[in-house]
Parts: structure tokens; C-alpha cells; sequence
């Protein structure tokens, strides 16, 4: 039989990590080239146009809520004009018919006219002609 040698102390010996290989050196920074400054004007110029479209639309809105306003006020005043006309109407109604009564025709027709009441009613039958 073959006898075995031991084996090296390198064989025993726990495994070593394994170095990952070093980063790559970063780059060097470019300098950013001398690009000409844009001019801040355009960007507040648009700023000031945001400005004055919200400005306009709120003041389209207050505009807006004024009308609103005025019509509900004439509106108020439309409804009290209109309870005021039909009570009017109501009592021009109520004299009508006070006015119209029939007791009050006939006394008037009885002192003012002379005339009184009627001692018998007679009734005329008209004939047809024709057809």
C-alpha cells in the first residue's frame, strides 16, 4: 500500500480572500468649456408673463362674482316688485268683485235709475228660418 504524505501547510491554512482588482483611477474632471451666459431676461420675462395671465384671470374672476353680485340684487329687487304687483292685484280683484256683485247692480239700478224690479218675466220663442 501507498503511504500518504501529509500535506503542506499551505493545504491546512484557511483560503485568503481574493482582491477584487483596484477601481480604475476616476477621470479627470473636463472643465466645462466657456459656454457664453444665457441672458436671465428671457426667464423673467416669462415669469412676468405667468404673472400677469394669473393676474388677468383673477381679475376676470372678481369681475366674474361683481356681476354675479349685481344680478342677484337686482333679482331681489324683481321678487319684491313682483309680491308687491300681486297683492296689488289681489285687491283690484277683491273690488272687482265687490264692485261686480249682483245686490249691489240692482241697488244701484233701483236709487240711481228708477228701475225696479220686474213683476213677471216673459219668455219669446223664436221660430228658425232657413236650412
Amino acid at each position: 500500500m501507498a503511504s500518504f504524505a501529509p500535506a503542506s501547510a499551505r493545504a491546512y491554512a484557511p483560503a485568503r480572500p481574493r482582491r477584487r482588482p483596484a477601481p480604475p483611477p476616476p477621470k479627470p474632471k473636463a472643465r466645462p468649456r466657456s459656454v457664453p451666459r444665457r441672458q436671465a431676461r428671457p426667464r423673467v420675462a416669462g415669469g412676468v408673463l405667468w404673472i400677469a395671465v394669473v393676474a388677468a384671470l383673477l381679475a376676470g374672476i372678481v369681475a366674474l362674482n361683481v356681476g354675479v353680485l349685481r344680478l342677484n340684487m337686482q333679482l331681489e329687487q324683481l321678487d319684491d316688485q313682483h309680491d308687491e304687483l300681486v297683492s296689488k292685484r289681489d285687491n283690484l280683484q277683491s273690488q272687482l268683485s265687490s264692485v261686480a256683485a249682483a245686490g249691489r247692480i240692482e241697488q244701484l239700478a233701483t236709487k240711481h235709475l228708477g228701475l225696479g224690479a220686474p213683476a213677471e218675466t216673459t219668455y219669446l220663442e223664436l221660430e228658425r228660418h232657413g236650412g
